[in-house]
């Protein structure tokens, strides 16, 4: 079991003997142009980084069981417990009394400062251990410790020392002795030039923590690392009763047991430290939200009478209806009683809650619906192979399932449970419910056997509506818009480059590429146990230095700990074994190095085009959505009329993107491969849509006429100008998409509303050409004349393959007088000509 977090009381024992301000020099991270940065400390500053490492570890933790306490020896005054009891133990000073430590603890130890007074340290543990015995009577349950900060360089009576060792060692007590430039034959350091005092203490200092239990010393260069170094928070959690049962007792309880056990947490997710917002105001310098005391000035220096403090940001929701523009005025919808103005703000009390039903949302207050009947309890439903297990799925935290520790009877019957699970070799199916009436949770229970105890472990599992299943196209198949399957093509890789690749995975193994065990054999590299989340150990260190640090400039952060970084980079054994792999993937992949696409100069996030009429616009580029068109659209009516179209003087043409040159890996013909999303090429410098516009995702590159709204976005180009040829070739183009897609049938009435728009432009903007090549285009009707072998029978070959769309033409049929070809005779009224004959129409609609 872990042990109990907290409930322990610390005092530290801090050396301000005059040897203590000697100064040393502090290598700091290098400055921002890699220059090297120090500093200059003393003896006790030094010193102080260690408590005050541990004691804001104290109130990052908040726990009011965790306490600690200051004792000072080498003072000018004296005033401890000891001496006002018996007298003596002079120069020591009882500074911070044991409690929880807060931002002044820390306050109060940054003032401290070496005196002319030598101290005892031997006389300091003395005091230091009395001083706990007396608070800890009390608390029997609790540890006390000693933490003693000292460099050594003072003289010990050492007399009767033994008698000291003693009376620690039955008060069970903890000391953690760390001295400055002490010897550590662990990390091989040694001390040159070290006093004869110095070098008698240590050897009295390694006989006395020898003779208490659980008593260290070392180096305080070692201990600051040490104390920086990421821990993982280990704590005991709180034991919660339940019932965990099999069968149904209440029913049959000849056939059912149940057994009272104890629940607690197995595993715990922690996140990194929530950052608080704070706000800049104005007030008076007694307010008691002040953050910063210091006094702030106007521009010529004055100290201001309003102060400039920091306030933190504190969330206030407040409830407000809003009413819709169309009811104002109706005097139906909102009665005189009711809410008269926009934005009345409501109490919460006057609030229901509600479920969304499409747009609009369902009232649901509480107590309207039953809850499930449920009971207090983990209810076994069943058994099934471990191996069968799927850990992807769990959900959660792990917790343990414990026997009732003051039950003889319950831990033998679990353990019973536990050990024909465990030999079977099967998981359980448990439903949990924490309390009466409350929602149940599924997950599985685990066989678990310590050495001297038997428990089980649950996880939760999801739900059947809580799994999604995506399904990806695969990316060894590839096929043409034929359907056939295309065994060549650069987005397919070779067998040379599977084979390279293979090879450059397998260099990359790290499962033996970590230390040698006693055995000699390679242990894996990367390990969970002891791997760290940077980003909550680094911004805890970063919240440790600078509530401590004054001036961040002088004294920046240092640098994060070895244990946190170690795993950031691979080790160079692998990276050096797969040199050879890497190179022949560079070979095999043709891999060059992309130059950095230099963004054009635009004025206001604009392209503008010049001023030339002759100059022609280009078209937006609009990268097509992947969304499926399932959504029968409505087709607003455009503004303006085709004859506005024919004194419109702007010209407006498409521009095909021009492919890079230095593609080395592009296919011949985007075209010819179906994939799901096409290949980005270069992006056309065309202006960017005005705030307000909404662009249509479902138009391709190139097109005017998108799928989303496509009557509604021919009507708009007819209107803007000499467009119509592009507008009817898009429009013929998007029916066609539309009408092949999957759930077409949803818009078949939408699309025979925009064949049936497209015949009439190109009966009268002389398109007919046009209409009957795409009529012959969607329904396999040709004139191989007009338009060519190639393009039919490619299409004809698509149209008349599985899926297809035999249901649209069907109802085409039924309105054959409006939809078919453009005869002579028709197109003779309108002033144009076309090739169709009346007498071939009842042979057109026979194909």
């Amino acid at each position: 079991m872990t042990p109990r977090a907290g409930y322990t009381a610390t005092i530290f024992l801090v050396d301000l003997s005059p040897s203590m301000g000697t100064t040393r020099t502090l290598d700091l991270p290098p400055g921002p142009n890699g220059e090297p940065r120090t500093k200059q400390v003393t003896h006790l500053q030094w010193s102080l980084q260690f408590a005050m490492l541990k004691i804001q570890e104290m109130i990052f933790n908040g726990r009011k069981t965790d306490q600690c306490g200051v004792i000072l020896f080498g003072t000018e005054e004296t005033d401890n417990v000891v001496n006002r009891k018996d007298g003596g133990y002079d120069h020591i000073t009882e500074f911070i009394r044991i409690a929880q430590p807060n931002a002044d603890t820390l306050a109060k130890l940054a003032t401290l400062e070496a005196t002319d007074v030598a101290g005892d340290p031997i006389d300091a543990i003395v005091v230091g251990s009395e001083t706990l015995h007396q608070y800890l009577a009390t608390k029997r349950t609790w540890t006390g410790k000693l933490v003693l900060l000292t460099d050594g360089e003072s003289p010990i009576e050492v007399e009767k020392w033994e008698l000291i060792a003693k009376k620690v060692k039955d008060f069970n007590r903890q000391l953690t002795i760390v001295g400055v430039d002490f010897d550590d034959d662990e990390i091989d350091f040694h001390e040159e030039g070290k006093s004869h005092i110095k070098r008698e203490n240590e050897i009295f200092f390694n006989k006395f923590t020898a003779a208490i239990p659980n008593s260290v010393m070392g180096t305080l260069s070692f201990a600051l690392q040490e104390v920086t170094k990421p821990e993982v928070k280990q704590t005991r959690s709180a034991l919660i009763a339940t019932t965990l049962r099999l069968g149904d007792p209440d029913n049959n309880p000849l056939e059912a047991f149940e057994i009272v056990v104890k629940t607690s947490k197995c595993t715990a997710l922690t996140r990194p430290t929530s950052w608080k917002r704070f706000a800049p105001r104005v007030c008076k310098p007694t307010d008691s939200m002040d953050v910063d005391l210091a006094p702030s000035r106007d521009e010529e220096g004055l100290v201001d009478s309003q102060k400039m403090v920091w306030a933190q940001l504190k969330m206030r929701t407040e409830f407000h209806v809003e009413q819709e523009d169309e009811d104002e005025g109706n005097e139906d919808v909102v009665d005189a009683d009711s809410l008269k103005k926009r934005g009345a703000k409501v109490e919460k009390e006057q609030l229901v809650r509600g479920f969304k039903y499409g747009s609009s949302y369902v009232p649901c207050p509480d107590g309207q619906f039953a809850r499930l009947s449920t009971h207090k309890g983990i209810s076994i439903c069943g058994f099934f192979d471990a191996d069968n297990f799927r850990r992807e799925h769990s959900m959660g935290e792990v917790q343990y399932v414990w026997a009732n520790p003051d039950s003889p009877q319950q831990q033998v019957a679990l353990s019973s449970l536990v050990k024909a699970m465990d030999r079977l070799n099967m998981y359980a199916i448990a439903r949990w419910v924490t309390r009466d009436m409350s929602d149940a949770k599924m997950g599985v229970l685990a066989p678990c056997r310590f050495q001297k105890v038997d428990c089980l472990l649950w996880v939760q599992m999801p739900f059947a509506d809580d799994v999604r299943k995506y399904t990806f196209l695969p990316l060894q198949n590839l096929t043409n818009r034929k359907g056939e399957k295309v065994a060549t093509h650069p987005y397919l890789p070779t067998y040379e480059q599977m084979e390279a690749m293979d090879r450059f995975v397998d260099a990359m193994d790290l499962m033996e590429a970590g230390e040698k065990d006693d055995d000699g054999n390679q242990s894996p590299w990367f390990d969970t146990r002891i791997s760290y989340n940077p980003a909550i150990h680094r911004m805890k260190q970063a919240l440790f230095h600078s509530a401590v640090t004054q001036d961040l400039v002088a004294d920046p952060l240092p640098q994060p700990h070895v244990e946190l970084t170690k795993y950031f980079e691979p080790p160079k054994t692998v990276l050096t074994r797969a040199e050879a792999a890497v190179d022949n993937c560079r070979t095999s992949f043709a891999i060059k190095k992309v130059p950095k696409r230099v963004a054009r100069p635009r004025k206001n996030d604009h392209a503008r085009a010049q001023d030339d009429d002759d100059e022609t616009l280009l078209l937006d580029r609009v990268a097509p959505s992947n969304h499926p068109q399932s959504r029968l659209h409505s087709q607003p009516e455009a503004s303006g009329s085709r004859s506005q179209s024919q004194t419109s003087p702007a010209v407006v043409k498409p521009v095909i993107p021009r492919r890079d040159d230095n593609s080395a890996t592009d296919p011949e013909s985007d075209e010819d491969v179906w994939l799901p999303s096409r290949k980005k090429g270069a992006k056309l410098p065309t202006p960017s849509p005005e705030p307000g516009i909404a662009t249509d995702p479902q138009r391709a590159p190139g097109r005017i006429i998108g799928m989303a709204t496509p009557l509604a976005d021919f009507k708009h180009n007819i209107s803007q100008g000499d467009v119509v040829s592009k507008a009817v070739e898009d429009l013929g183009w998007a029916v066609k998409e539309v009408v092949l897609r999957p759930f077409a049938g949803r818009r078949h009435a939408e699309m025979i509303t925009c064949l049936e728009e497209l015949r009439e432009v190109c009966l009268q903007e002389d398109e007919i050409d046009a209409w009957n090549r795409y009529v012959s285009l969607h329904y396999l009707l040709y004139d191989l004349e007009a338009i060519g072998n190639s393009i039919l029978r490619e299409l004809k070959m698509e149209c008349a393959k599985e899926p297809g769309n035999p249901a649209f033409w069907g109802e085409i049929k039924k309105r054959k007088g409006d939809l078919g070809l453009i005869t002579a005779s028709e197109a003779a009224r309108y002033g144009g000509k076309s090739n169709i004959l009346d007498a071939s129409m009842e042979e057109f609609w026979a194909i």
